[in-house]
């Protein structure tokens, strides 16, 4: 068997088991804290109040105006100059968590902005307070516009992850790179390495379709 290929089989696995305990979870945690983050921002966003307004606008300026990278390295090389020494893995979630929360606050701004307001005065004529026609109805309504946007920014999150392997967080692209780097075939380690992640994306794009569908229900027509 030509030594390529036996080691494009030999490589897989431990390319696959890296994804699965080093770059889906990190993935998952982050964009689940994430979430968090970007639903505090939004609603800070939204409200009447000019300072929590400006924070937040702060907030998702500085987000979005400054590379993922960067953001990363403040966190791990940068706190550490000033007594704040965080290990790789946390930093990492850190640093996607934070970044997840300023791009996914304005999807989530838009989508409760797309809910019709008679919806905000069907739950006050039934007696409910603003925060539980919030949460029983104005979010869910929300979730169904925001799932497309907010899968694509898991979808791309996924494969930023592989940006942690430049603080030796083990992941992915931290196995591929230890792979080529032993056997010194970096174009078949990295493009078995991209299809990987391509592999994983087509699995996430075809939960998004059925996650779409279940929250049709909650559509107002």
């Amino acid at each position: 068997m030509d030594d390529r290929l036996q080691l494009l089989l030999d490589s897989f696995w431990p390319i696959v088991w890296g994804g699965i305990t080093g770059t889906i979870p990190l993935a998952l945690i982050s964009f689940a804290i994430g979430i968090v983050i970007a639903l505090v921002i939004a609603l800070m966003r939204l409200s009447k109040n000019r300072v929590l307004s400006g924070i937040a606008r702060v907030y998702i300026s500085i987000i979005r105006g400054t590379p993922l990278l960067v953001q990363l390295f403040v966190i791990f090389y940068g706190l550490p100059t000033i007594g704040w020494v965080i290990n790789p893995w946390p930093s990492a979630v850190i640093a996607f968590s934070l970044n997840v929360g300023g791009y996914a606050a304005e999807v989530i701004r838009a989508a409760i902005l797309s809910v019709p307001k008679g919806q905000w005065e069907a739950g006050y004529t039934i007696g409910m307070s603003s925060t539980q026609t919030l949460r029983r109805i104005i979010l869910p309504q929300a979730a169904r516009v925001a799932v497309p946007p907010l899968s694509n920014t898991f979808i791309s999150l996924v494969k930023d992850t592989s940006l942690a392997s430049v603080i030796l967080v083990t992941e992915l692209f931290r196995v591929a790179q230890n792979i080529a780097a032993f056997s010194s075939e970096f174009l078949i380690v990295y493009m078995e390495a991209g299809l990987v992640y391509w592999l994983i994306c087509l699995v996430l794009s075809s939960g998004q379709g059925r996650l779409e569908k279940r929250l049709d229900r909650y559509v107002a027509h």
